[in-house]
Parts: C-alpha cells; structure tokens; sequence
C-alpha cells in the first residue's frame, strides 16, 4: 500500500485484557475521570471550532473519528460518546440557524478504535453498549505511525496514552553512558542527563505522532489530547507515581538480591514513560506547522491521598497497566510477587504519601490546518 509500518515504529506494552479482576477494563477509574474532566472542553471545542459548512459539503455526511490508545474497558466509550454529542449539538445548532429547524444532518459516524496488535480487542468489542450510534471499527498498530489514508479523520482523541514514549532512551540502559539511569526504573527526575534523554524521546515522539496526524486528519479537523504533566518545579519522583515507583524498583532490587533474576536484567530496565513540565508542551506543540494550537489547559485531578487511601485498589491499577512490561522483561512469574511486596512495602511506608505533590492533565485542542 506504500505506507509506512506502524509497528517499527515503537515498542508494545498492552494493557492486561480481559475482564478480570487485574483487568485494565476493572482498574482504569482515575483514567476515567482524566475523560470526564475534559468533557467540557471538548463541547466548547467543537461548538467554537468545528466547521460544519465545510464538514457538510466534503464527508458524505460522514464523520469519521479515532481514538488513539483506547486500551480495554468503558473509558473509550465515554470519550467517543462525548464527542458524539458535540456534533450532534454543533449540527442542529446550525440547521436551527440555516433551515430554522433543530433537525441534526443525518450524519452516520465511523469510529476507529487504536491501540497497540497486541491490545485485547476482542474484550473491548465485547464490552460495547447496548446501544451505540456508530459503526465500529479496530485499528491495530502504533499511534507513532500512520495508521489512517490521507485526509481522512474529522476529530482525533487520545487520553492517557502519550506518556507511554516509543522506546526507552538507548543511553539511560547503557552502563557507558553518562545518562544510564543507575539505580531507578523510572526517569525520576533528578539526573539531569536521564532527565534530558527523556524528553529528548518524548518531544521527538511527539513530532513524530503529529506529523502522521497531520496526513491523516481533513483540513480544519480538531484533534484533542489528554495526559499527565507536572507542575512547575515540580519532579516526579515527588508525585504519587514516583513514590509509587521507587516502591516497585526497591521490591525488584529485594528481589533480585534473592536471585529471582539478574542485577543485570534489573539494570536494562526502565519504563517507556515520561511526564512533561507546561513549557515542554508550550514548546513542542506551537513548533509544528501543521496545526494550530487552540487551547491548552491544565488540571489537577483527585487528590493522591484519596487515590491512594485503598491500597490494593491502587497497586492493581498499577499493575493492570504493568504487568505486561515486567513480564517480558523478569517472566510472567514475577508480577505477582512483584506487587505482593509493593503493596506490603506502600502499607508500611503510608504516611510518606501524605507528602507527595499532585500531577495536572493538560487538555489540548489542536486545529488541522488547510493549507
């Protein structure tokens, strides 16, 4: 077909499938409310800035919409169900204004549902509504390539996914490189040099991922982004999710010290994730000239001590999300262990929570150019 191999361009990591009690689709409720936060956002968006005269005379009365990194579970469906909504608000506004009816323009909608080959979408098919107002469609590769024909997509979604970079940084897992992360499985954010090989990936990941949008959307297409960031002077091992990570990384050191597996296997070891500051966001958004950066806003979602206040809920939230990784990476022996000891460890060190810093989502709307 001549176009490029989604799959070459990143690693894979799904999250855990089925429906299961250590399911993604069971342990995805603070992801959720990164969806019903932006809710808002994306009606205004669409009110504002979707333009239903040129949607009208080029799609066939079709809308197509994506929603990248949709993982398994109901939060997908909201998400969709949101933006559904804005349209159909934003067509018979316009019909009330030219036909002086509230008709909507009979537009029939096509969602494609993206994620990673190895995502559970038999599981995500499965748990659809009893209802939807669409047809559906599963579209497997990486979102760090192209996966849509040109000028194809009208509204582009994608929440709690871009924080998952391509690949881990090569010199953070090189013993002779002055930025290998010794000691962490996470970027931290107090080594500078790991730190910089981080957001080197991400904002070079971040270009890639536009760029093959920007193929793929119509002129004047919207596209909304969610993900987690940090505050200003705020690192991440001060978060939740370091706090959380430096348990998880001393219970794999515990582990490896018992011979569990090597202190070499722990070493070339680190997660594919990165937490932006604003700037970055500022910085590495406005730079492409594709799109226009309509809006970005940030907010602080539930407070880490609530999150937190149930300690197995939260250390199977984490591992529906993990457990994939460090089983390719120890065996799918050891996640078990692994979060057995997490939670004991989070238990004994609780009150050490009560310090750590919030995160914010940034919600962004961006806006296809047409030339």
């Amino acid at each position: 077909m001549g176009t490029e191999d989604p799959t070459a361009f990143s690693e894979s990591h799904p999250m855990n499938g089925g429906d299961g009690v250590l399911s993604y689709a069971r342990n995805s409720w603070a992801q959720r409310g990164a969806v019903d936060s932006a809710k808002q956002m994306i009606q205004q968006a669409i009110a504002d800035l979707l333009d239903i005269e040129k949607l009208k005379l080029e799609s066939s009365h079709k809308f197509q919409l994506a929603d990248l990194g949709c993982a398994t579970g109901t939060n997908t469906f909201f998400a969709v169900q949101n933006i559904i909504e804005a349209v159909d608000a934003k067509c018979k506004l316009y019909s009330s204004k030219h036909w002086n009816n509230s008709q909507s323009l009979g537009l029939e909608y096509q969602i494609f549902f993206n994620d990673h080959v190895g995502n559970d979408f038999n599981t995500l098919f499965r748990s659809f509504p009893v209802l939807w107002q669409y047809f559906a469609a599963a579209v497997p590769g990486s979102f760090y390539g192209r996966l849509f024909p040109k000028r194809s997509i009208h509204f582009m979604h994608s929440s709690n996914a871009l924080n998952w970079i391509s690949r881990v940084p090569k010199e953070v897992v090189d013993i002779n490189s002055p930025a290998w992360n010794e000691g962490s499985i996470y970027c931290s954010g107090t080594a500078n040099k790991v730190l910089d090989a981080y957001s080197t990936q991400f904002k070079n990941d971040i270009e890639t991922f536009l760029d093959a949008r920007a193929q793929e959307l119509v002129g004047g297409g919207l596209m909304m982004l969610i993900l987690a960031g940090l505050p200003d002077d705020v690192l991440l091992c001060q978060t939740l999710i370091g706090k959380s990570y430096d348990i998880l990384g001393s219970c794999l050191v515990d582990m490896a010290n018992k011979g569990m597996f090597s202190k070499e296997r722990l070493d070339s070891f680190n997660l594919p994730q990165y937490y932006p500051h604003l700037d970055e966001m500022k910085e590495v958004i406005p730079n492409n000239k594709y799109f226009s950066l309509e809006r970005i806003e940030t907010t602080f979602g539930p407070s880490p001590r609530d999150i937190t206040s149930n300690i197995e809920m939260w250390a199977s939230l984490l591992r529906s999300g993990l457990e994939g990784i460090i089983g390719d990476q120890f065996g799918n022996e050891i996640p078990g262990k692994l979060f057995e000891c997490y939670s004991k460890k989070h238990a004994e060190n609780r009150f050490s929570f009560d310090e750590v810093k919030d995160l914010i989502a940034f919600n962004i709307v961006l806006k296809r150019k047409y030339s």
